[in-house]
């Protein structure tokens, strides 16, 4: 979860990454929560769990693991690049292997 707020924090609302912070990065009780924004630990709760649902709605949709994917292609891409004596066919490998990537 922790992860997928990093990645899409700002699709979030402010109140939603207001109580996703406090409940995952700082380890906040609901109770916790619930005292500091004056709102019941229900409240709370179906705040959290709502939002963690709009995460891995975003996910689906989104997909932070093809990025990741994406971008470790690419940095493979790069260093062959970067290598001296580098040939066509490495290059062209490096590509396919990014389209593919879906």
């Amino acid at each position: 979860m922790n992860m997928l707020f990093d990645f899409y924090e700002g699709l979030l609302t402010e109140k939603q990454k207001a109580y996703l912070s406090l409940y995952y990065l700082d380890d906040f009780s609901l109770g916790e929560i619930a005292e500091e924004f004056e709102v019941s630990r229900q409240a709370v709760y179906d705040n959290i769990k709502r939002t963690e649902e709009s995460l891995e709605n975003y996910e689906e949709k989104l997909g932070i693991k093809k990025y990741i994917e994406r971008e470790q292609v690419l940095h493979k891409l790069e260093e062959a690049y970067l290598k001296a004596g580098l040939q066509d066919a490495e290059v062209e490998a490096l590509f396919n292997e990014l389209k593919l990537i879906d």
